[in-house]
């Protein structure tokens, strides 16, 4: 995260704010889990919502699940007829954003594909989505950009997370940091994509598939 705790606090006063389920399942994962920065936060999740909102996307795909935060963020905002697909590879993930999904009336609009995502993303293949969000192993996201793109319709949109990793995409030396500089130039060398990079939490970058 680049920008300061008060930054963040003051963006966060003049944003939108969570329902309580999520002020509740973000209290949670701060208090139980041993890496909570996973969780993607309301900003980032505002972020989303307000992609949906737009787009007036319908059928979304998330690649990294973790406790469910972001995938019940965006389903309060879809209409009955919304789906999300959303592939976790950790059990203990998938078991608590289960118990948070069936505390919420919107839980029912989340279909969870257990195992790891390439795997999960070859039984997608006859699906068309709205719009991708990728927040998962970032030595895997070129796989996981490649795959997600021949998915998402034209018109559709792109979201990947932490797309900065603190800097280091900058001068790459990790197999994070070059994975994720990789996925940047895929995205930014094609021609039917129009990218956005924000310095938004850790790096978030937006595109819009155009054919």
């Amino acid at each position: 995260m680049f920008n300061s705790e008060e930054i963040d606090s003051y963006c966060k006063n003049f944003s939108l704010k969570d329902s309580k389920t999520l002020k509740e399942l973000s209290k949670e994962t701060w208090r139980s889990e041993d890496i909570p920065q996973m969780l993607s936060g309301s900003l980032v999740g505002g972020l989303l919502q307000m992609l949906i909102k737009i787009s007036g996307a319908l059928n979304i795909l998330e690649i990294g699940m973790f406790t469910g935060y972001s995938a019940l963020k965006m389903a309060e905002i879809l209409p009955e007829n919304g789906r999300i697909h959303t592939c976790e590879l950790m059990e203990k993930h998938i078991n608590t954003a289960t118990e948070w999904f069936k505390k919420s009336k919107n839980g029912d609009k989340i279909t969870v594909h257990k195992g790891p995502a390439i795997q999960s993303l070859e039984k997608l293949n006859n699906y068309s989505f709205d719009m991708v969000f990728i927040d998962a192993d970032k030595v895997n996201y070129p796989k996981y950009h490649t795959k997600c793109l021949k998915l998402l319709k034209k018109g559709g949109i792109g979201v990947l997370d932490n797309m900065l990793w603190s800097g280091r995409v900058l001068d790459p030396f990790d197999k994070e940091s070059i994975a994720l500089r990789e996925t940047a130039e895929l995205i930014i060398n094609n021609d039917r994509l129009a990218p956005l990079l924000l310095p938004v939490r850790d790096g978030v970058m937006i595109y819009h598939k155009m054919r």
